[in-house]
Parts: C-alpha cells; sequence; structure tokens
C-alpha cells in the first residue's frame, strides 16, 4: 500500500524544509483566526515558496467567504481547497465550480450513523478527510490531538479518496492504517512539539512510520 502523508499547520519555513526532507505528498497552510497555526495569506505565500512542484499546497478554511477565496486565489495560490466548517454540499459543490480548484471536504465521524452525512459530500467534492468531532464546541477545528474509533471505518469503501485525521502520531500510524485501511494520513498536532510549534524529528518519525507500512502493506 503506497500511504500519502499530508502535514498540515506548517507556519515557518523550517517547517517547510522538514516537510520536504521527508518527502511528504501534501502540506497544509491554516487561514481561520481561531486557530494556533493561522496564517496571513502574505505570510503563507513567503512560506510556501520553498515547497516544490510535487508537493500540493493546500488551503484550510472554515466557512470562507467569496472575498476570501478570491483573495486567496490571488495572493496564496494552492493546489487544493480544503474546508473544514459546516459548508453544506450544495455550498461546497457551487465553491468547486466557481474556483475551479480541487476540493478536500472535512466531515466529523463519532459514530455510525455519521457514514450517510459523509457520503453526502462524495459526488461535490475530490477526497474527505475523516476527522475526529471537536473535543468542546470552542475548539479551533482540527490539530487538536483526537481521534476517534478507527473500526467505525473500517473496511468501509467511498468512491473518492480519503484521508484519515485526528490524534494520529508516529506511535500509533501502523495501527491507524491496519484498522481503518486508511491510504492516505493527515497529521498536524502530532507532529508538534506544543501547540502550533511543529517539530523535524516528530514529522521524519512520522514519515518513517507511515513509509515503514508502505513496505509491509
Amino acid at each position: 500500500m503506497n500511504v500519502k502523508i499530508k502535514i498540515c499547520g506548517l507556519t515557518s519555513i523550517d517547517d517547510v524544509e522538514a516537510c520536504v526532507s521527508s518527502k511528504v505528498d501534501y502540506v497544509g497552510f491554516v487561514f481561520h483566526k481561531g486557530s494556533k497555526r493561522n496564517l496571513t495569506f502574505y505570510e503563507a505565500t513567503e512560506i510556501a515558496s520553498r515547497i516544490p512542484k510535487n508537493i500540493q499546497k493546500v488551503a484550510l478554511l472554515v466557512d470562507p467567504s467569496d472575498s476570501d477565496l478570491k483573495k486567496l486565489l490571488l495572493e496564496f495560490k494552492p493546489d487544493i481547497l480544503q474546508l473544514h466548517g459546516n459548508e453544506t454540499p450544495t455550498q461546497v459543490s457551487r465553491i468547486r465550480k466557481k474556483y475551479g480548484l480541487p476540493i478536500i471536504k472535512s466531515v466529523s465521524m463519532s459514530s455510525e450513523k455519521d457514514l450517510k452525512k459523509i457520503e453526502e459530500y462524495t459526488n461535490v467534492v475530490d477526497q474527505l478527510l475523516i476527522d475526529a468531532s471537536k473535543p468542546d464546541t470552542k475548539c479551533p477545528p482540527g490539530g487538536n490531538g483526537v481521534s476517534f474509533d478507527w473500526e467505525l471505518i473500517s473496511g468501509y469503501k467511498w468512491k473518492i479518496p480519503w484521508l484519515l485525521a485526528g490524534g494520529l502520531n508516529f506511535r500509533n500510524v501502523r495501527q491507524a492504517l491496519t484498522v481503518s485501511g486508511a491510504s492516505q494520513l493527515d497529521v498536524s498536532s502530532g507532529v508538534e512539539s506544543q501547540p502550533g510549534i511543529k517539530d523535524r524529528n516528530l514529522i521524519r518519525n512520522f514519515a518513517y512510520a507511515a513509509r515503514s507500512e508502505n513496505h509491509n502493506g
């Protein structure tokens, strides 16, 4: 199994260099004021200038307005949009058609009943990101270090690609891949020394653990 890796919430050139060194597949930049990883479009553009073309830049937004999206595309120029708010399938479809970029939609998973809700997005997005529900309504979307019961999606087949997120780290990545059946992983807090601060060694260890699964899968 060829496992792809996304490191989300980059905030510095050092973060980018660590991701490039570990040969990840996607890097994510957060544009949400409630997050410790929030950046301005200008800051993200400066940091992203070191990213080679073989690594895709993902812009994470929460319920973005058209003005936000227009400014983002003008200043930052992402490869993929990741919608991490309460965007409905109709809203997501409109954004995808209007701006012409691939879309990853983050959806929360806490019980079997969420599977039906997730299915509603499969015709309007390019990829899904299956994440744990927020531990508290005041928590920012993503990067909370909380996982869900991977057995809930074990053996489940979506018709589009998807990423597993929530509480991942180099210690549990092999179990996460085995139980969930994921072939793509998204990690943020699991490669940080403290909230919002990425750790080069943890990024390397996570990538190594996931790639070890490549050889064993």
